[in-house]
């Protein structure tokens, strides 16, 4: 399998047309349609759907879509592999990739980013927001450098340093529900409440073990990658959604307004990367800035 081949592959599937995707990687039809045809005979799998009579659209097949995510991780690692193999030895130049959920504390991370982009103005930085398991899987495909995650973590498969600040749980509620009047939200108060709680959350965490009551007899209403999204289905009245504090804005003209739980729940965050792993001169670099700026947080 060529990596040239698998460009034309996301070619066809973003353009959705052999047509057009020709026309965009200045191909003949019948050159990209054969080399198309070699790979599903190498995969002895078919990854088109072509069209019916009249259309010229195709659609992946369910082997299609997993191709398609497997090759936009291996070409995005082999250009991260030959931006970091020609980057010169006199100066720092280079990406660094930072997967992170949705935290204040990211606002850590900007200090430090900021700290090193002033040293080495060739360093870049790229930001991917996902939950844990994103941040982990991105991790572990090397996909990415650190990853901002909250609660234990994984001493054996990981490097980790702890962010000096806390995560308080709490609840996104419309200004005009009746908790609203309360200044803190305690767990009784929710156990007959539409929920709206994070995917991570729903399978066991730690907001459900505060809520001491099986899922199966709490009304779980929804479930949320993304806080934003959750917060527009608090808007609309669909419910109550467990977050962290500051994510969302409840100042001003908005509609809605956090209350923390009673008794609190906070959560520990951690920066991680991978061990037994060589890095580029950038990633080692930003190690130590990292070291050195949250050492000057804590004290």
């Amino acid at each position: 399998m060529e990596l040239r081949v698998l460009q034309y592959f996301l070619a066809i599937a973003r353009e959705q047309s052999i047509v057009h995707a020709a026309e965009s990687l200045h191909l003949s039809q019948p050159t990209l349609s054969t080399q198309i045809k070699n790979l599903e005979d190498e995969l002895g799998k078919k990854l088109f759907i072509r069209g019916g009579k009249g259309s010229r659209r195709i659609t992946l097949t369910e082997e299609g879509m997993i191709l398609r995510k497997r090759a936009e991780e291996i070409l995005e690692l082999v250009r991260k592999t030959e931006s970091e193999i020609s980057a010169s030895d006199d100066v720092l130049i280079g990406d660094i990739y930072i997967g992170a959920g949705e935290t204040d504390g990211i606002r850590l991370i900007a200090r430090a980013a900021k700290q090193m982009q002033s040293r080495y103005p060739g360093i870049q930085f790229h930001i991917s927001s996902g939950n844990a398991v994103f941040v982990r899987e991105s991790l572990d495909r090397g996909l990415i450098d650190f990853g901002i995650v909250f609660g234990p973590v994984d001493l054996t498969k990981y490097h980790a340093l702890k962010v000096p600040v806390r995560d308080i749980w709490g609840v996104l509620m419309r200004k005009d529900s009746p908790l609203a009047e309360k200044e803190s939200i305690r767990r009784e108060d929710l156990w007959d409440q539409p929920l709206i709680v994070s995917q991570q959350e729903s399978n066991g965490g730690q907001v459900l073990q505060w809520l001491k009551r099986d899922p199966a007899d709490l009304r779980i209403v929804a479930t949320y990658n993304l806080i934003y999204n959750a917060s527009r289905l608090v808007d609309e009245g669909l419910g109550y959604a467990f977050s962290f504090d500051h994510l969302i804005n409840t100042t001003g003209d908005s509609t809605l307004c956090f209350r923390p739980l009673d008794p609190a729940l906070e959560i520990e965050m951690s920066i991680i990367w991978k061990k037994y792993q060589v890095f580029s001169k950038p990633v080692e670099k930003f190690i130590s800035v990292l070291r050195e700026s949250l050492s000057l947080d804590e004290a």
